[in-house]
């Protein structure tokens, strides 16, 4: 019996990656020449913008980031006077993230660029597409939570 052979390029959890890669890259560089930020850090501005207050363990668990870049971009952001760091009342191991007068400003001088680099890149597929293409991107996260650990 003939084993299965594994066409990397057809194999979707490695076409994801990589595609995911390439889109972070298009981007990566005019968020650092413009911003002077990493994607990391951008990602945590954007996630703190949406939520008033969070914490790094959230940040982590909505961008599916580890640990140790959350952390490393929160203080970098900390660092630069854009993001806030405080304690978290119940928990004092647990950091809690806000954006800063100047973290607000960034935000929304980085939102314009970041949504035309958005049409910029997708530019070349229909509405109903995109749509259908987060559908999508969406249930195959909800697939993929909900899958028993192994």
């Amino acid at each position: 019996m003939k084993s299965p052979v594994l066409k990397l390029d057809d194999f979707l959890p490695f076409r994801l990656s990589v595609t995911s890669n390439l889109v972070s890259e298009a981007i990566a560089q005019t968020y650092m020449t413009l911003f002077g930020l990493s994607i990391p850090e951008w990602r945590l501005i954007a996630v703190i913008a949406e939520s008033d207050a969070i914490t790094q363990l959230q940040i982590g668990e909505r961008t599916r980031m580890d640990k140790v870049t959350v952390s490393r971009a929160a203080i970098a952001l900390a660092n630069r006077g854009l993001v806030i760091r405080t304690m978290k009342a119940d928990d004092h191991r647990s950091k809690v993230l806000s954006l800063s007068p100047a973290g607000r400003v960034l935000y929304s001088e980085v939102v314009p660029k970041a949504l035309y680099l958005e049409s910029e890149i997708f530019c070349g597929i229909g509405g109903d597409e995109l749509a259908a293409l987060r559908a999508l991107l969406r249930q195959i996260d909800t697939i993929v939570l909900s899958r028993p650990t192994r």
